[in-house]
């Protein structure tokens, strides 16, 4: 089954330095964070803070591309996750059809923010990524510590 979540904030792990966009449903019952790269979460931050560019970055050039071929993204899906990484669909309504394309989750959400096309997680890999935490039990616990005590006002507050 397919939640529909939402980007809650874009963090730093204070333990590896990387961003983490986090997503969370509307009910606030579950959180996903995703470890993304800098340069996605800066194409995330972004637009999150509705900053415009001189010229089109990547996701704003993917994004005017799909809409002169007159298509639209309908949704991403975060769908999968193996080995630690997590896999994303971008679904386009494109003639009539629909076409799944294979995308990184932070590239699928860069996407959606630009398009206001609605954010889903498969609910198996919510219920995995708890299941399957690479990091060592101290790291789990030094981060599950840090993201219950994250403060509503600081979600968002990515800097580069």
């Amino acid at each position: 089954m397919q939640i529909e979540m939402s980007i809650k904030g874009l963090m730093v792990d204070p333990i590896t330095n990387m961003p983490i966009v986090i997503l969370r449903d509307k009910d606030g019952d579950r959180v996903l964070p995703i470890w993304v790269g800098i340069f996605e979460a800066n194409a995330i931050a972004l637009q999150i803070e509705n900053i415009s560019t001189p010229r089109p970055m990547t996701h704003d050039l993917l994004r005017n591309i799909i809409e002169d071929l007159n298509a639209s993204v309908q949704k991403i899906v975060v769908c999968d996750l193996q080995e630690n990484t997590f896999y994303a669909l971008i679904y386009l309504a494109l003639n009539g059809a629909t076409v799944a394309i294979d995308a990184r989750p932070s590239d699928a959400i860069a996407l959606a923010l630009r398009t206001r096309a609605p954010i889903f997680v498969e609910d198996t890999v919510i219920d995995n990524a708890k299941s399957s935490d690479p990091v060592p039990e101290k790291r789990d616990t030094e981060l599950q510590k840090w993201l219950e005590s994250l403060d509503p006002d600081d979600l968002g507050k990515y800097k580069m």
